[in-house]
């Protein structure tokens, strides 16, 4: 009996400084690891190593992918910030140059004494002002957009009438390249949830997108598509093989790609913005030569 005992309690024994062990042995090597990730140079590509303790190695991996997270996302930021510096060199550049030829014809207006020309050269530095006012208004627009706590209240929006109403307002540049949009609508009586100015905003940048590069008149089209209504407007370009539609909505795409092309590169990315800020999917595909860029909405109500 007493034997029995004495096995017993040296087994008890064994156990616990069996644990006593394996506790002094995992805590040392969480205390290694502590001091490893304290003294970690930032910009180290230093891994984790894993001891003999137990549960250690699947710390140890979890550390290390954790590490491996971060160094991406600091990557991805840097390159991200770069991105950024560079393209408002390039819209720092296309704001200067309007404005340098503004200040020139009206230096020529100030020394011209024909009435006539001093007026041509006041109206060229206007329209060179205008330009650099647009740049600006869609540097805002797209500052706004932007914005995480951005909130829209969405209301009904007539869709036919609130297009023609769009479209009409663009009449003067669609006359002065003698086009005539069309639309197709298979419900002329659809409404659909939208915040209209911000709507407005989008589908003005849309028009705006296919008068600068299309090479025809655009067709504005409405159609269902399972529970969502599709707005959508298709123009021909004379060079498809030019716009890669997949960076079509990213910021300052035109000002990075075509230089001597007019507008910032903002007005697609603002539409993007309002359009993900209504819950709406904007899409941009290529059929051929005719340039597809949809707006998948709500209907009113949801039916």
């Amino acid at each position: 009996m007493e034997a029995e005992f004495v096995a017993i309690v040296l087994l008890v024994l064994g156990l616990g400084m069996g644990l006593l062990l394996a506790s002094v042995r995992y805590l040392g090597e969480m205390r290694r690891i502590a001091r490893f990730l304290r003294g970690r140079d930032a910009e180290s590509n230093a891994r984790v190593t894993a001891g003999g303790a137990p549960g250690v190695t699947e710390l140890a991996d979890a550390i290390n992918a954790e590490l491996d997270r971060s160094a991406q996302a600091h990557i991805d930021a840097m390159r991200h910030q770069q991105e950024f510096q560079r393209d408002l060199s390039a819209l720092s550049h296309d704001i200067r140059t309007p404005l340098t030829g503004a200040k020139g014809y009206l230096q020529l207006a100030c020394d011209e004494d024909d009435p006539a020309v001093r007026a041509r050269h006041l109206a060229a530095a206007a329209s060179r002002i205008d330009a650099t006012t647009e740049l600006l208004d869609q540097l805002f627009a797209y500052t706004k957009s932007t914005d995480p706590d951005l909130a829209l209240e969405l209301g009904p929006v007539p869709l036919m009438p609130f297009v023609e109403e769009m479209l009409l307002a663009q009449y003067p540049a669609f006359e002065a390249r003698g086009w005539e949009p069309q639309v197709t609508f298979e419900d002329a009586a659809v409404a659909v949830e939208s915040n209209r100015e911000a709507l407005a905003r989008v589908f003005s940048n849309l028009v705006v997108n296919a008068l600068r590069h299309g090479a025809a008149a655009p067709r504005v089209f409405e159609r269902r598509v399972g529970e969502r209504v599709v707005l959508g407007i298709e123009n021909a370009v004379e060079d498809p093989a030019a716009i890669d539609a997949s960076r079509l909505f990213d910021r300052f795409y035109q000002a990075d790609s075509a230089r001597g092309g007019a507008g910032s590169g903002l007005g697609l990315s603002v539409a993007a913005n309002l359009a993900h800020a209504m819950d709406m999917e904007i899409a941009a595909v290529f059929e051929g030569d005719m340039l597809v860029i949809t707006l998948a909405m709500h209907p009113l109500g949801g039916v």
